[in-house]
């Protein structure tokens, strides 16, 4: 099969042929319909610079899992193709996006839906080519209402389905989200779906102002000067959560100084670079701090259902879809400020 491997950082990814998977017990083979690309794996293939802090530890083992001839993308969905031994609830023909994960199935964990958790967790990347390996267990089928670039944007709204879960927001809350990239859409997406009050969204660029607004926000701050007294005007009041979206450094500090009292800090972004945080701001305002990470299959479940109930406004964050012979081109460029939010890959298309 044709995919785009990651040969060195710093490297354009390079379409190749490589084998085909075959699929292990409990698992399937999907041909990869749609996989959208993540900032994860641009983070995973970058270059470090020499005069940038060394990466953290985490961040450091995360790249050593995928080492030269690495197929990446996890936001992926496809139709079976091949089924391997002890498979029980899917067969050839059906159209799915799963977990890019595997866990052991028996544990608490597992059994939770929680994969993330699980300590014999394996990686079931490989969306960046034609086909690739699935778990059955982490499988969730698509409705016939949905298409297979619906299915890729499910990965990225149960981030944000998990993060707005782990808030806990009451009803009518005030909800301030830094960062309009894919996560801050969907945590937009599902703060007004589960009943939050105005919803402001404060990015460097307004480039993605009318999309947050498709998505359900009903203000736009541009960050700058003044970024908490702006934003409490904007939405009546200091804010009751402020999600932290865009993994930037400083911007964990700001969304300190922007919360209300007693307000909740959600840690959706993958900031992997040390952050200065002056503890006193969350003393005197009594803030409680979550950080997020990945999701469950229930968020998976909860993306799907409320798509296939006709909630399709995410949609919109799709702005392109590419082939694999644009595919590295396209890759690269989204290193710099553009005007793309979610761009999919096509593996079948020429």
């Amino acid at each position: 099969m044709r995919a785009a491997v990651f040969r060195s950082p710093g490297e354009p990814l390079r379409v190749e042929q490589v084998a085909d998977p075959t699929p292990g017990a409990r698992e399937v083979v999907i041909r990869v319909g749609r996989c959208g690309i993540c900032a994860t794996d641009l983070h995973l293939t970058e270059a470090e610079s020499p005069a940038a802090d060394p990466p953290h530890p985490i961040l450091r083992a995360m790249k050593q899992r995928f080492g030269p001839g690495s197929v990446l993308g996890h936001e992926y969905a496809g139709e079976v193709v091949a089924v391997g031994a002890d498979v029980r609830r899917l067969k050839i023909g059906d159209r799915i996006t799963a977990l890019p994960f595997a866990g052991c199935g028996t544990c608490a964990a597992c059994l939770e839906g929680r994969l993330t958790w699980c300590s014999q967790r394996r990686s079931m990347q490989g969306g960046f080519g034609e086909y690739t390996r699935v778990d059955e267990r982490s499988a969730i089928r698509l409705p016939a209402s949905l298409s297979l670039a619906d299915g890729a944007l499910v990965e990225p709204l149960a981030v944000g389905h998990h993060g707005v879960d782990v808030a806990m927001l009451r009803p009518g809350a005030r909800v301030l989200v830094l960062g309009a990239g894919a996560m801050g859409l969907a945590t937009v997406f599902w703060a007004r779906r589960l009943g939050a009050g105005p919803i402001a969204v404060s990015a460097r660029s307004t480039r993605r102002a009318e999309m947050a607004r498709n998505l359900g926000a009903t203000a736009f701050v541009a960050q700058g000067d003044d970024l908490p007294a702006r934003a409490a005007a904007a939405l009546g009041g200091a804010p009751d959560a402020v999600f932290e979206c865009a993994g930037a450094a400083g911007l964990l500090a700001l969304a300190m100084e922007c919360a209300g009292p007693r307000a909740a800090v959600i840690v959706v972004g993958m900031c992997s670079t040390s952050e200065l945080v002056v503890p006193v701001v969350g003393i005197a305002k009594e803030l409680t701090m979550r950080f997020v990470m990945a999701y469950g299959a229930g968020d998976f479940e909860a993306a799907v259902d409320t798509l296939d109930r006709g909630a399709l406004e995410p949609r919109v964050m799709v702005t392109d879809t590419v082939s694999l012979d644009e595919f590295p081109i396209v890759f690269e460029a989204l290193r710099s400020p553009t005007d793309q939010c979610k761009v999919q890959l096509d593996p079948g298309c020429s």
